[in-house]
């Protein structure tokens, strides 16, 4: 009877611990991983046998990891996160699961979801093959002080483009201060204006380079000349140590970027410049996404159910959503959290402006634009043909053509 009771107790032991052993990974980049971890708490409330293992990566290593485990089917996460410039690549690729099937069915959840990021994890091919989980509404972040000094106003910068440029004019002559950080930030914002419905930036719906037949880009183009000529940008990188340095300065007076940058000039960026700072609309109140984050469920994945009630409970749980808009700086994509205190409290680091309202009104004004698989190619080669008109003197004309020309050949290759 001892014996028998023992053999139960172990049986017991055993089968609780292989019911421990399920293990779930998720394949993120700073701050996503963060993220991810900090909402499995509240998850595994639900799944207590379930072990969620985040393999977090720098954001090109990401990618670049994620790349090869769909082309060679090894290494697969269970959950992968997809910044939306590699969107269009991954979605493509045919390595992603169509969400919108059963027993997924994203489908019933799309109006819970701002309609523009819907579109741009869905391809005409595979489907929805990945569920956004933030969203990043076009924002121009400038400094107060530099704008004070120079008797330029919030509408100066917003008004047009022209009066852009004519408050560059006189912010440099107050302060030496630069316009903007580089000329192409401007060209990546005119570009992205005006898209027809089913188009995409670079591609129209059948996949054709729309580069040398849009005004959008010829317009881009000599906006950026423009700003060049009058020597207005600084010629720096985003991201570099030096662009870094000139935000801490206050060497540049704008910077034209996702909602989200308020969060990591606030951080990490430029902290000892609190209350300098503030938030507007971009020119023209152009209305525009600038990034965001997406989940795919590989179809190689081996625990996809799991990995499909872990992308709901990141994507669709109101109070999973707004935690990371409130520690991350993550804009909720789920419309039912676009909502409560927190988007109505001023923002210290922005002089106490409530910016994020401001935010909330852009993203429900952006229009939804396909993705296409090669989109960062098209946006490699167009910023080269930029350059030389920057650099060299090349015609706007002559640039466009050969951008055109090179994208087609390179898209017609696969």
């Amino acid at each position: 009877m001892i014996k028998s009771g023992l053999f139960l107790l172990f049986a017991l032991a055993v089968g609780s611990v292989s019911a421990q052993k399920t293990t779930i990974t998720v394949a993120a980049y700073p701050a996503v991983d963060e993220i991810v971890k900090a909402a499995l708490p509240e998850w595994q409330k639900r799944h207590p046998n379930v072990e969620v293992k985040v393999v977090g990566r720098e954001y090109a290593d990401h990618h670049t990891a994620m790349t090869t485990a769909l082309a060679t089917s090894t290494g697969l996460p269970d959950v992968m996160a997809v910044e939306y410039g590699y969107l269009g690549r991954f979605s493509q690729s045919g390595g992603l699961e169509d969400l919108d099937k059963a027993p997924f069915n994203a489908k019933e959840q799309a109006s819970k979801i701002v309609p523009f990021a819907m579109a741009q994890g869905r391809t005409a091919a595979n489907g929805q093959t990945a569920m956004p989980t933030d969203i990043g509404p076009g924002a121009m972040f400038y400094r107060n002080d530099l704008l004070q000094k120079a008797n330029v106003g919030e509408a100066d910068l917003t008004q047009s483009w022209e009066s852009f440029l004519q408050s560059g004019q006189k912010i440099k002559n107050t302060s030496g201060a630069y316009l903007v950080a580089h000329a192409r930030d401007v060209k990546d914002i005119v570009i992205r204006t005006g898209i027809p419905e089913g188009q995409g930036v670079y591609f129209d719906a059948q996949g054709k380079s729309v580069i040398a037949s849009s005004p959008r880009f010829k317009q881009g183009f000599e906006m950026a000349q423009k700003i060049r000529q009058q020597g207005l940008d600084a010629k720096l990188n985003a991201w570099s140590n030096e662009w870094g340095e000139s935000l801490k300065r206050g060497n540049v007076a704008t910077q034209m970027m996702g909602a989200w940058l308020g969060g990591h000039l606030q951080n990490w960026l430029a902290p000892n410049t609190a209350g300098l700072w503030r938030s507007t609309v971009l020119p023209e109140r152009i209305a525009t996404s600038w990034g965001g984050t997406f989940y795919g469920i590989p179809k190689n994945a081996k625990n996809k159910d799991l990995a499909w009630d872990l992308i709901k409970h990141l994507t669709l749980h109101r109070g999973q959503q707004q935690m990371a808009f409130e520690k991350f700086n993550a804009f909720p994509a789920l419309l039912e959290a676009q909502s409560g205190a927190f988007f109505e409290q001023p923002v210290a680091f922005l002089g106490g402006q409530k910016a994020r309202s401001e935010w909330k009104r852009t993203a429900a004004q952006i229009k939804p634009t396909m993705v296409f698989k090669n989109d960062a190619v098209a946006e490699e080669i167009v910023n080269a043909e930029l350059d030389l008109v920057l650099t060299k003197g090349k015609s706007v004309e002559q640039a466009l053509k050969d951008a055109d020309k090179l994208v087609q050949r390179r898209a017609s290759r696969g």
